[in-house]
């Protein structure tokens, strides 16, 4: 095991006893806070510190009661599926517009002001007017999703299209290329990192807006159970889905990474 190896082993544990500790240190220091260990029991089945014996939400988190009652891994699948189908919907509309514009100074002159108006909205502020709009609790998830992460899609394209080399669309000209061609041939495997560095951007937004939409929206999904579990004092699950919510951001985070990696022809060069 070579020192880069022990370096990636050792200090993110470190960083974790540091966690704790201060984790155990706010749970000393407010009453009725959530200790490591309680949550661990609560996460896992045990008994707590108090003598209760547990379950744990994560030893059957396939387990369904009826309709509104069902395990942690249907909560995160019912999440997962209004997050895909939000960011799938941003793709299709994102990067042929975001091809548009990196391709037209007229497109970039009409549509960048409005990119930059609706980019910084809070989720939070669509979800009233469209839950208004579609009076569905789905429908509202997935197009929150769609509106909030569209923008790193559409900037990071017109950014690789950007960064076609000239001489490339002077040769396109002389080989009399159609536009379809340009774009296939000459565009695409240019801008191909970066549409994937947008799309990356993309999925951690839409995973970060399904928890707050959930909360308020209501149903099945990781956000609506967090947002349950608070509503029963139950301070321990609410850690619990925290923590659940960002090791599935991180894994979602490291599959686009890889994939981004995979077609950025930069790295395989």
């Amino acid at each position: 095991m070579n020192k880069e190896t022990v370096k990636k082993i050792l200090l993110p544990f470190i960083v974790l006893v540091l966690i704790i500790q201060i984790w155990s240190g706010i749970a000393a220091v407010v009453e009725d806070f959530p200790t490591p260990s309680d949550t661990y029991s609560y996460a896992f089945g045990g008994v707590t510190s108090e003598g209760d014996e547990l379950e744990g939400v994560l030893s059957d988190p396939f387990y369904i009661e009826n309709q509104d009652d069902k395990g942690i891994f249907w909560q995160i699948l019912a999440s997962l599926q209004r997050v895909f189908a939000g960011f799938i919907l941003a793709i299709l509309v994102g990067v042929p517009v975001g091809l548009l514009v990196g391709m037209s100074k007229d497109i970039q002159y009409a549509l960048d002001p409005f990119i930059q108006i609706f980019k910084p909205v809070s989720p939070l502020a669509w979800l009233p007017l469209l839950l208004f709009v579609f009076q569905d609790i789905n429908t509202t998830a997935v197009s929150t999703i769609f509106i909030t992460s569209i923008w790193p899609i559409i900037i990071n394209t017109a950014l690789g299209v950007k960064n076609v080399n000239q001489d490339y669309l002077n040769v396109a000209k002389v080989l009399q290329f159609t536009p379809l061609e340009n774009i296939t041939k000459i565009i695409l495997p240019v801008a191909v990192p970066y549409i994937f560095t947008g799309m990356r951007l993309s999925l951690g937004i839409a995973w970060l807006v399904i928890v707050a939409a959930e909360m308020l929206t209501g149903g099945i999904g990781i956000g609506f159970w967090i947002w349950d579990e608070y509503n029963n004092l139950a301070y321990h699950n609410i850690i619990i889905g925290i923590i659940v919510v960002g090791v599935i951001g991180f894994i979602l985070d490291i599959i686009m990474g890889k994939i981004a990696d995979y077609f950025d022809y930069r790295r395989n060069m």
